[in-house]
């Protein structure tokens, strides 16, 4: 638990807490932890689900929140708990003033030193923060690639995690730091979905950026379940391979 989550809860056990800033702490959460359940907000507030759940109706209510889309859940068992996430109208009143500076910062960059100054800050950018990502060709899994963009993500303040769609997977970015300043200055996401197409090898798609008033940042990437098999190879040479979270497993 955080400072400021854990004074948060002292000060709910001494009643000193007002209804507003325990509803600013459970849109702290989501902010940092991306879609969340009433229980998990709960215990980490350390108050009752009962009273998370009043805060989560006033939120729902002013527009602020909403509930994660239908199959969303990370794992267990049992009937699948409800999870809620901030909407664009909930994250656009978390803007601070370093979203001024930063913007202000990048428009200077563009006067001062043209176009392509903004195009390669917006590499250096997301480069240094997956510095640490091996690529395709070094891990042999688009998969295991993809876990390693979404950990250094996650690390970056972008709560990020993955999900299981058709023939590939969505990389879910549920917070942007930058989202304001991405607003004005798409290359800052041109560079990031660039730099994903390169570890990975294949190119990917973004299909919704949080940026453009979407609730989540979405980027597809395709995972072939077979291995090709070249023309003068004889298809009983090898066995078909999948590509799962897993590993590469026959078929």
């Amino acid at each position: 638990m955080s400072g400021d989550h854990r004074l948060l809860s002292q000060q709910h056990a001494d009643g000193a807490v007002p209804d507003g800033q325990t509803r600013a702490a459970v849109v702290s959460l989501l902010v940092d932890e991306g879609p969340m359940r009433a229980r998990d907000i709960a215990e980490r507030l350390g108050i009752s689900t009962a009273g998370v759940r009043r805060h989560l109706e006033i939120l729902s209510a002013d527009g602020d929140i909403e509930a994660a889309p239908a199959g969303f859940h990370r794992g267990g068992r049992g009937r699948p708990a409800k999870w809620f996430q901030l909407t664009p109208a909930g994250r656009g009143k978390l803007r601070h003033a370093y979203d001024d500076l930063a913007g202000a910062v990048l428009r200077k960059l563009r006067t001062v030193a043209g176009q392509d100054a903004v195009d390669e800050f917006a590499r250096d950018r997301i480069t240094e923060l997956v510095a640490d990502v091996q690529p395709v060709a070094a891990t042999g899994s688009v998969i295991a690639t993809v876990d390693q963009i979404t950990d250094a993500l996650t690390a970056g303040g972008y709560a990020a995690d993955t999900r299981e769609v058709g023939a590939g997977v969505q990389i879910c970015q549920h917070h942007c730091p930058v989202s304001h300043v991405a607003a004005e200055f798409p290359e800052l996401c041109e560079a990031e979905t660039a730099k994903f197409t390169e570890l990975l090898g294949t190119h990917v798609q973004r299909l919704a950026t949080i940026a453009n008033g979407d609730c989540v940042c979405t980027t597809h990437v395709p995972v072939h379940t077979e291995t090709p098999v070249h023309p003068e190879t004889p298809q009983t040479a090898q066995p078909a391979v999948a590509d799962t979270h897993e590993g590469k497993v026959p078929r």
